[in-house]
């Protein structure tokens, strides 16, 4: 059964768009009854695509599910990804053990482990992308409307026990907050593995500032290359042999006429009143599913807040958070990450005893200076035993310690510079930092702006700084943050001392010279570090750059120094006759500079 191939195919007139009516195939191979291009038809009468990868033995059987423009077609191991593949693969053997890979498709399940466990996997292109015709617009609400309907078509098909669950990474976790806050009948548990939430402060526009280091890049390599229309231009399926992005070829000027253009939306709806953002927002309120929020400590500028805003705001009774490390790719894959999950969904999806009542609500694995990993368990987020520490800025020592400003005192630096550091003398004992950070800062301008990049750094006792495999760059540090100065309104109800929460409702210009009390949202982490360790904040005026050898070759991605893709340049946003203008920090008696560290004592 194995390797028979069985083939139906409809033969009814060809549609407009280049498909003929009704038509999708099945195949047995590799152990399961792979059914192709399956039809789900939308509200508005378009029909997208989806693929069902099931039990050869009649019955019926839970669905895992996700929904994206990446090309249900295309294997992981194809140009896009396939450096990504390779170097996981070879790092972490037990990645492609048990399965024949040929169904891996970048950041979702792979069948071939789970099909077999009695699940039916079903990827669906999102419209406008892979096999999906349509408007292709990255994440709005017409996508997550798109997908509650197509986890209602799941619940009631022949197949199907009627429960649902979503799972993916990135793209596929992040598409999960909207559609719960939907409250699709059918879907019973998600499973958002490091994915943002919050589209304006996790990933367009960083503390009001935009981010076009992603935004651009990412969408032209990952989306726009597979887009719908692609058809003889693009990749052709090592899975099947048919075209990933459909069977038209559409010229280039009708591809862009079908999409909406991701870098333009994110520069030019500066705001987060604009509609573009709003629409793209999950009601917290709603959020009731089951979920299991999986974050990685190495995320920053994409994926780490939203996990934990989503833990902590959403309103499901039945919440767990996991927090890991290394590649942002990598532990959904591996046996830890897998197993994880199959012991949330074997819970909530088939109602078996997986040991899952027993789950801690928090999964830690705590994250040591020398690249380490010890999991701890915990109760919540942040931990109730945190000692919320004050480090405070010291402008003329640039030292900052626990002892308050007694002298007033200001240093000042370029707009687009490196900034200042400010430093700890060396750690007299082991410290732990695990929790969100916030940071108070006195500053004044000599234009009518001012963005401020915010890094927490660590060094060893001989200077060299201790940095880390994040989701994406090798030599991350231990946590970032970013704040457009004229964005410095805060909301009362969702700031807390530990997490101030920004409006960005409304520009407030600077008046030159003028002193303003700032904060700024650094986002969580965790680090460990050891006696004669030195602490450090740095307050720059452009992205963090890894002082050391820096390097990486992922195909598509390279030469990476720091900060990854998240990086702050376009010229678009930060003229420098607006924002490379001096910066000044100020600290003493009136006007108190520091750092708040979420010191974690040993239990």
């Amino acid at each position: 059964m194995t390797k028979r191939s069985s083939k139906v195919y409809a033969r009814n007139a060809k549609r407009r768009d280049g498909y003929l009516d009704s038509q999708s195939w099945t195949n047995f191979w590799d152990g399961m009854r792979i059914d192709w291009d399956v039809p789900i038809m939308m509200d508005d009468s378009l029909v997208l695509r989806c693929d069902v990868f099931r039990p050869v033995e009649d019955g019926k059987y839970p669905v895992i599910m996700s929904y994206g423009p990446y090309g249900k077609f295309l294997q992981f191991d194809d140009p896009v990804f396939g450096d990504q593949w390779r170097r996981m693969c070879e790092q972490h053997p037990d990645v492609p053990a048990g399965s024949s890979n040929k169904y891996q498709n970048w950041e979702v399940v792979d069948p071939e482990k789970w099909v077999p466990d009695g699940y039916i996997v079903i990827r669906v292109d999102s419209r406008g992308a892979g096999r999906s015709p349509g408007i292709l617009d990255i994440w709005s609400a017409r996508e997550a409307k798109d997908q509650a309907l197509c986890i209602e078509w799941d619940g009631v098909q022949s197949w199907s026990n009627g429960k649902v669950g979503l799972s993916g990474i990135s793209y596929y976790a992040m598409n999960q907050w909207q559609t719960a806050s939907l409250q699709p009948k059918h879907l019973a548990a998600i499973c958002p593995w490091e994915g943002a939430a919050d589209f304006y402060r996790d990933m367009g526009r960083h503390g009001g500032i935009y981010c076009d280091g992603f935004a651009k890049p990412w969408s032209e390599v990952q989306v726009y290359s597979v887009q719908y229309g692609r058809g003889e231009n693009g990749y052709r399926s090592r899975m099947n042999g048919h075209l990933v992005s459909g069977p038209m070829t559409l010229s280039e000027e009708e591809l862009g006429s079908n999409r909406r253009n991701f870098d333009f939306d994110c520069v030019s709806n500066t705001l987060d009143t604009d509609d573009y953002w709003q629409s793209r927002m999950p009601d917290w309120d709603k959020v009731q599913v089951p979920m299991l929020s999986a974050a990685n400590w190495g995320g920053q500028g994409l994926h780490p807040r939203g996990n934990f805003e989503g833990f902590v705001r959403s309103r499901s009774t039945e919440k767990y958070l996991e927090v890991h490390g290394i590649e942002h790719w990598t532990e959904y894959y591996t046996d830890y990450g897998v197993e994880l999950q199959k012991k949330f969904f074997g819970h909530y999806l088939k109602g078996e005893d997986t040991g899952w009542s027993n789950q801690p609500k928090v999964q830690l694995q705590v994250r040591h200076a020398d690249g380490t990993f010890v999991e701890r368990h915990e109760n919540e987020w942040p931990l109730e035993r945190t000692q919320w520490t004050k480090y405070y800025l010291d402008v003329e020592t640039h030292i900052i310690s626990k002892k308050p400003q007694t002298i007033a005192g200001s240093v000042t630096y370029a707009g687009f510079s490196d900034g200042v550091t400010f430093m700890t003398q060396p750690l007299k004992e082991e410290l732990e930092i695990t929790g969100p950070i916030a940071t108070k800062l006195w500053v004044s301008s000599e234009t009518e702006n001012a963005d401020l990049f915010v890094v927490i750094r660590a060094f060893t006792s001989d200077m060299q700084e201790i940095v880390f495999q994040g989701a994406l760059d090798p030599c991350t540090p231990v946590a970032q943050g970013w704040l457009r100065v004229s964005h410095r309104k805060l909301d009362p109800e969702l700031s807390r001392i530990y997490r101030p929460y920004h409006t960005h409702d409304e520009e407030q210009p600077l008046r030159k010279g003028e002193i303003y009390e700032v904060d700024v949202e650094v986002w969580p982490t965790c680090i460990v570090v050891e006696p004669g360790t030195r602490l450090a904040i740095t307050i720059r005026g452009k992205d963090y750059v890894y002082p050391g050898k820096s390097s990486i070759n992922l195909g598509k991605y390279e030469n990476w120094t720091g900060s990854g893709p998240f990086t702050h340049d376009d010229p678009r946003d930060r003229p420098g006759d607006v924002f490379g203008g001096d910066v000044t920090l100020y600290s003493g008696p009136e006007r108190q500079s520091y750092v708040l560290l979420p010191i974690i004592p040993s239990k």
